[in-house]
């Protein structure tokens, strides 16, 4: 027998009952989705969880202060300062050069005064970093875009501002305001405009997630460049806050990407080495993942069992099959069948079952991981922990690929003694029936 006839036989043997065999699909493709929602959440929970130990900012993160190490900055994952130490262009270059480094990000922060469209003003911080990084960014959107480059007229907003202007509502509230915003200038003693503040307008774009430098406003750099040389240009500035080698960074902060979460103490010891204080959370992070692979065994230990039991669902289909086509096989044989031929109808029968049932759940467990998802965000957001919603980038395709590969293999398996029994029965046995 070919192999196209074989797939027919073995296909119109499914069809032949279609209620056995819907249900033995539907079997497959809730333990299927059971395992794809279950896995999808476990991975996904992980991440969450590090950002949200991290501020929003992406597995590795280290924070780098303008100041120089504590001796005992290593034992703990908060800045222990020993005094200032200027945070410049150098400075980058030789932590760039550290193994394991992804990227470097510069974060230059600015005191501003934000009017929003309802006229409340309130005295923010404004953050800019390099908005140029692509993939190597550590910020995400929560809703929006961020900034171009290098614009002057747009900015995104952290959840500090919302919770100033839109109190309790979703993050694309605040998308497509105009705001305005003062940069402030200190005058000189006895100035007959002892504060001097510089306007510009801006359009919100977006909403971030990541609580970059305590900030409310994030921005190109080169916005922030302009506001602290205003700042630092009055005459009440003293001298030596003018200028790179004062005892002002030119940048407040730098944010340190590692390549994982088991090179981060290794990357924090070199930046320690050059001579700055350095923040991760490698402690807790260590902590709580140890507990998270506890769940994710647990969890993904249901979904295996979910499949499992799928999977002796086929295996009882198939048995009950090989009784009732006693015949067929005793007519296969009688015109020329072999063995083999007989063993390939029913482990492609399976293979249909086990990979409509797995496409099916996996879809399901996909929606189901969605739903569930949204829901936990939607409360974390109303308790004040905002988390970003799944989205489909964020979806664990190993786990995917376990959903339907993972149906299909178990669904041969579970063959293989229907398949096998069927191939050793005589043919006179079977052709006894007729």
């Amino acid at each position: 027998m070919s192999w196209g006839a074989t797939f027919r036989l073995a296909l119109s043997s499914l069809l032949r009952r279609p209620a056995r065999s819907g249900l033995t699909v539907l079997g497959v493709a809730v333990g299927s989705a059971l395992l794809v929602a279950l896995g999808s959440i476990a991975s996904v929970a992980e991440s969450r969880a590090v950002e949200h130990f991290g501020k929003g900012l992406p597995v590795g993160a280290i924070k780098v202060a303008d100041d120089a190490p504590a001796s005992w900055q290593l034992q703990t994952d908060d800045f222990q300062l020993a005094g200032h130490k200027d945070l410049n262009q150098d400075a980058i270059r030789q932590i760039r050069r550290l193994p394991n480094v992804r990227a470097v990000v510069p974060i230059q922060a600015a005191p501003v005064l934000v009017v929003p469209p309802s006229g409340d003003s309130f005295g923010a911080t404004m953050a800019g970093t390099d908005l140029g990084l692509g993939a190597d960014s550590p910020v995400s959107v929560l809703a929006g875009r961020l900034p171009a480059a290098a614009s002057l007229t747009e900015v995104a907003v952290t959840q500090s501002y919302l919770d100033h202007t839109h109190p309790g509502r979703p993050p694309g509230a605040a998308v497509g305001e105009a705001i305005q915003v003062a940069e402030p200038r200190v005058e000189a003693p006895g100035s007959e405009v002892p504060f001097r503040p510089r306007w510009f307008r801006a359009k919100v774009v977006g909403v971030v997630s990541q609580d970059v430098a305590g900030a409310d406003l994030l921005v190109p750099l080169q916005q922030t460049t302009a506001a602290r040389e205003w700042e630092l240009s009055g005459a009440a500035a003293p001298p030596g806050l003018r200028g790179e080698g004062s005892i002002r960074s030119p940048y407040s902060a730098l944010i340190v990407i590692a390549d994982s979460i088991d090179t981060m103490h290794g990357v924090r010891v070199g930046i320690d080495q050059i001579g700055f204080a350095t923040s991760a959370p490698e402690h807790v992070l260590a902590a709580v993942l140890r507990y998270l692979h506890v769940v994710d065994i647990v969890l993904v230990g249901i979904g295996a069992i979910a499949v499992l039991l799928a999977g002796l669902n086929i295996a009882n289909a198939l048995l009950t099959a090989v009784r009732e086509r006693r015949r067929e096989i005793g007519v296969l044989k009688a015109i020329g069948a072999r063995d083999r031929d007989v063993v390939r109808w029913f482990l492609l029968e399976a293979t249909l079952l086990g990979f409509l049932g797995g496409v099916a759940g996996t879809l399901a467990g996909l929606l189901l991981a969605q739903a569930l998802a949204l829901k936990v965000s939607e409360y974390l957001t109303q308790q004040g922990i905002p988390i970003e919603a799944l989205r489909l980038q964020d979806l664990p395709y190993a786990v995917v690929l376990l959903g339907v590969g993972g149906s299909w293999l178990l669904a041969l398996l579970a063959a293989a003694v229907p398949a096998l029994r069927a191939a050793k029965m005589p043919a006179s046995e079977a052709m006894a029936e007729l």
